[in-house]
């Protein structure tokens, strides 16, 4: 039994490449009737009895109209899909627990197309599916908006694109299976820590400094921000934001932070796997935002200290990964 449903998936499998184009052609184009064509196949087979029986020419003919409508509705359903060529863009990294967004372009370079659905089919289920209708020699754009469950480099779900035009009477399906992967990085912690103790600048030590730019030229104000220093506040200034319960106003220099941050897996001993990644994630997020250079060391590797979403997007990736 194992053997056969391995030989089925292989067969499944080699139906459906993945690759981030698909276009549905008459060999990945399924149809099947629906309940309401099932009924309709009832209801021309007690038209047809009853004809027979009556021998009633009339009852003939209404029979043989509607099959010949059926079947007509039958290819128009199956025509409304297939040609249809399709690609994606691949999505940005998200954190666990968050929604990302799958967006989709239909290329059509025949007769407009209508009521085109497109699902993707998750552990839990199908989604609920996104309606298009494609013009004729045109395109379109679809968007479906999937949950990031769990952290690492993750598959992206198989795509169903389903039509029942015109008459509801048959469901034609194509199935659609990406190539591309999606980053799922850890979940931030919610009140973001303060920054580890930095040890002095040394061989071997959690912490590096560089000479920073000279230069104190006044520059302009911003709000408050975590580490800055008391005589950097404009405490007249603030005396309205500070009734208004906002951050003070803080002189903003030239002169950037002297010391790199080091940012260490170490550093976040005593809890679980998880929360420490969610703890490193967080501390990333924070000094990207604040704009302090900051390196990362985890799992035996090191990542020199610097800034920018390249750099932030590796450090995403090395913590989605961790343990894989």
């Amino acid at each position: 039994m194992i053997a056969l449903q391995r030989r089925w998936q292989r067969w499944w499998q080699g139906r459906q490449p993945q690759a981030d184009t698909h276009q549905t052609t008459q060999r990945n184009v399924y149809i099947v009737p629906t309940l309401a064509g099932l009924a309709f196949c009832g209801t021309l087979g007690v038209l047809l009895l009853a004809s027979i029986n009556e021998q009633l020419s009339l009852g003939y003919a209404l029979t043989f109209a509607l099959t010949g409508a059926g079947l007509a509705s039958m290819h128009t359903t199956h025509a409304n899909l297939r040609g249809l060529q399709m690609d994606l863009r691949v999505p940005d990294g998200v954190h666990a627990g968050d929604d990302y967004t799958l967006e989709l372009r239909l290329h059509n370079s025949a007769r407009a197309r209508f009521g085109i659905a497109v699902s993707a089919q998750l552990d839990d289920g199908p989604t609920e599916p996104a309606w298009v209708d494609v013009p004729a020699l045109g395109h379109a754009a679809v968007k479906l908006r999937l949950p990031a469950v769990a952290r690492g480099r993750r598959d992206l779900p198989r795509l169903v694109i389903t039509t029942r035009f015109p008459l509801g009477f048959f469901r034609a399906w194509s199935y659609w299976r990406p190539a591309s992967r999606i980053w799922i990085y850890p979940r931030p912690e919610a009140v973001t820590a303060p920054f580890p103790v930095q040890a002095d600048a040394g061989a071997g030590e959690a912490a590096s400094t560089r000479p920073s730019r000279s230069g104190t030229d006044f520059s302009g104000v911003r709000s408050y921000r975590r580490g800055d220093a008391m005589k950097q506040i404009l405490w007249r200034k603030s005396v309205l934001a500070l009734d208004q319960g906002l951050p003070p106003w803080v002189r903003e220099t030239d002169a950037p932070l002297a010391r790199d941050l080091w940012l260490d897996w170490r550093d976040t001993q005593g809890r679980d796997v998880e929360a420490r990644l969610s703890r490193l994630t967080a501390w990333v997020l924070a000094a990207e935002r604040l704009g302090q250079p900051y390196g990362l060391r985890l799992g035996g590797r090191d990542t020199a200290p610097a800034l920018g979403p390249a750099h932030a997007r590796s450090c995403l990736e090395q913590l989605a990964g961790f343990g894989a």
